[in-house]
């Protein structure tokens, strides 16, 4: 072999392997990322568990109803918690859940899980064209949501259409034997932030104050992971494999919308799903149009987790834990159909988090307030007013 030869197969070998080294280190960060985002929901719910159960309480209101399905879903960072719960208490054999009850707490948990991916788009917020990108795709979740809740909800109080159409598919169903399923993913991620809370337990025994050093470990983490995740990406997802990704995405959203369905069911949480758009968006990966359709096919697969769990249901009430479950089902499907396909509709969600994300550029206040307002603050004082 010549010289020249040589000199050009040993820049190609070289360029090979840190290529691989990179993709290694992407999956390094990824879980490192997940894992913070596990261990900040898990946090989260350790922080708000004694508010959950104080505010978790049947009410006629349907608007109250909503907000305590909102406030339950922020503690406890998951959707799928909130639903499996609204399912046990439909079911009960005791002082049951009414269903017409139950489904507006359901559409509250719809909104109230989009606060984890727009809590980790913060860690975006000193690098000003990374922020507008994660904040954007992370609120267009929130207005979709929001915007599904206004059209439906009226809806339903007025025809019921809803509670019928499940009850009808939920006589079919119920009692046939549910599944449960240990995602694997899931159960790894778990692991990785065990760490973070053994070293809590180190400083205090008060589970409060473990639950506040969790959340801002994993934070740490989480920016940590984000910062070095977009900087490996941008060098590793060049030209060719940016073209492949970006453009099967434009030209295939109901593949995006499966996509982000299939991975929520496996790894059994929306958060995780539209959590690692964040970063995807932060580095010019993705747009928002394309992460859009990926939101809502988690949407779908969140309530996955629930309608399982209620086929194993017996007793008397058998039916009514299926339905509800059925509800959570047909109201993201509903919500997909009404708007999604209308470009014009479509793009008011977008629009409106594109405009979010301009005002949060220009005052980082802003962003921070959103959060913690619409999230935390109203739906906590407007639950305690309630009782």
């Amino acid at each position: 072999m010549s010289p020249s030869t040589s000199s050009v197969i040993e820049p190609e070998e070289k360029a090979a392997s840190n290529t691989w080294a990179r993709v290694l280190l992407v999956f390094c960060l990824l879980y490192v990322f997940l894992a913070g985002v596990n261990g900040l929901g898990g946090g989260f719910k350790a922080l708000g568990g004694d508010l959950l159960d104080a505010f978790f309480a049947a009410t006629t209101n349907p608007f109250l109803g909503l907000v305590v399905g909102l406030l339950a879903t922020t503690l406890v960072q998951s959707s799928s918690v909130t639903t499996s719960l609204v399912v046990a208490m439909v079911a009960a054999p005791e002082n049951p859940l009414p269903i017409a009850n139950a489904v507006p707490m359901v559409m509250g948990a719809n909104i109230g899980t989009t606060v984890t991916n727009t809590v980790v788009s913060l860690a975006h917020m000193s690098r000003p064209d990374e922020f507008r990108r994660a904040f954007a795709v992370a609120t267009c979740h929130d207005f979709f949501n929001f915007m599904a809740v206004f059209l439906l909800l009226p809806l339903e109080m007025a025809t019921g259409y809803l509670q019928r159409a499940a009850s009808v598919l939920a006589s079919a169903f119920a009692g046939i034997g549910g599944v449960t399923y240990d995602s694997p993913i899931k159960t790894a991620i778990k692991a990785g932030a065990t760490p973070v809370k053994k070293f809590a337990e180190l400083f205090t025994d008060s589970a409060q104050i473990q639950a506040v050093i969790i959340i801002l470990v994993c934070g740490v983490l989480i920016y940590a992971a984000l910062f070095f995740l977009v900087k490996t990406m941008r060098v590793l997802l060049r030209a060719k494999v940016e073209g492949a990704v970006t453009g099967a995405l434009d030209r295939q959203p109901l593949l995006a919308m499966a996509i982000g369905m299939i991975v929520t069911a496996m790894v059994q949480s929306s958060s995780i799903t539209t959590s690692l758009l964040v970063p995807l968006s932060g580095a010019g990966i993705i747009t928002l149009a394309q992460a859009f359709p990926v939101t809502i096919g988690a949407n779908v697969g969140t309530t996955i987790t629930a309608l399982l769990a209620s086929l194993a249901v017996s007793g008397e009430n058998a039916v009514a834990g299926v339905t509800i479950a059925v509800v959570h089902l047909l109201f993201n499907l509903s919500a997909t159909l009404l708007i999604y396909p209308v470009k014009r509709v479509r793009e008011i969600p977008l629009g409106a988090a594109r405009k979010l994300a301009d005002i949060a550029i220009s005052n980082r206040v802003a962003a921070l307030a959103y959060v913690v307002i619409l999230f935390y603050v109203l739906p906590m004082a407007l639950a305690a007013l309630n009782r």
